[in-house]
């Protein structure tokens, strides 16, 4: 089928170092299986409707199982975004995922984090959290339940923020604690103060306008059906689909 996606082979020798060592029987053709998981999660398709030239349906499935719970996807992405830094400007902001109904079913083991869904005005949603370089490529990813606040999601990808010299954000970042965090990083907000305040905070509104990057980096992963609606019930599986589409999309 032409419509089909391949990795090439330069993509495969990026991707190759992050793989975790096989151990016993050798690996299948690691090409084969990783262009039919893209294209699954692309897609959005079910596992067992994946085109036979990837080969069995179950041997996708596996792996992509096996190396989302391994958080390979996840290395992946991090680990390329890490060889060609741009981070002068940093963005931050989130997006609501919709949750379809096989995502919220059934019980929660009990112990875990649940399963990351919220409800919300627009129904059951996870939300995406985000920080992006220079030119709106994704470098950190943390997720939440729908009706959580941004705060949440700013407070947790604090510590991971790369050294930059900017941070932009909408006024839901607009926060005192979040701005002397970045201070202590030596970065400086460029963040429009909240309309509650009594004096205006004043922010570089032309450089302000560079923050369509991260919306425009959002509308891209949403792109990939798998990730515009939560099918996985884990929310470890459906980040590594997100890691995923980012690889894909900004760094191969």
């Amino acid at each position: 089928m032409s419509d089909l996606y391949w990795l090439s082979e330069a993509q495969m020798a990026r991707l190759r170092p992050y793989f975790p060592k096989s151990h016993g029987v050798p690996r299948v053709d690691g090409r084969r299986v990783l262009s039919g998981i893209i294209f699954i999660n692309r897609n959005g398709l079910r596992w067992r409707d994946a085109p036979r030239e990837y080969g069995p349906h179950k041997t996708l499935y596996n792996r992509w199982k096996r190396w989302s719970d391994m958080g390979v996807f996840a290395r992946i992405m991090t680990g390329l975004a890490a060889e060609a830094p741009d981070n002068k400007t940093i963005s931050i902001d989130a997006t609501y995922l919709k949750a379809h109904r096989t995502a919220s079913s059934l019980g929660v083991k009990k112990g875990g984090r649940g399963r990351l869904i919220g409800r919300t005005k627009g129904g059951m949603n996870t939300k995406l959290h985000a920080v992006t370089d220079t030119i709106g490529r994704p470098i950190r990813f943390f997720m939440t339940a729908g009706q959580v606040s941004d705060y949440t999601g700013a407070r947790a990808l604090l510590s991971s923020l790369p050294a930059a010299d900017w941070l932009l954000g909408d006024r839901g970042y607009d926060a005192d604690w979040f701005r002397e965090a970045l201070a202590d990083k030596e970065i400086t907000p460029c963040i429009p103060g909240r309309k509650s305040r009594d004096k205006p905070v004043k922010y570089d509104k032309r450089r302000y306008r560079k923050r369509n990057r991260i919306e425009i980096m959002f509308g891209r992963l949403k792109d990939w059906r798998r990730v515009a609606t939560r099918y996985d019930r884990s929310p470890k599986v459906f980040l590594s689909a997100i890691a995923l589409a980012a690889t894909v999309i900004f760094w191969l």
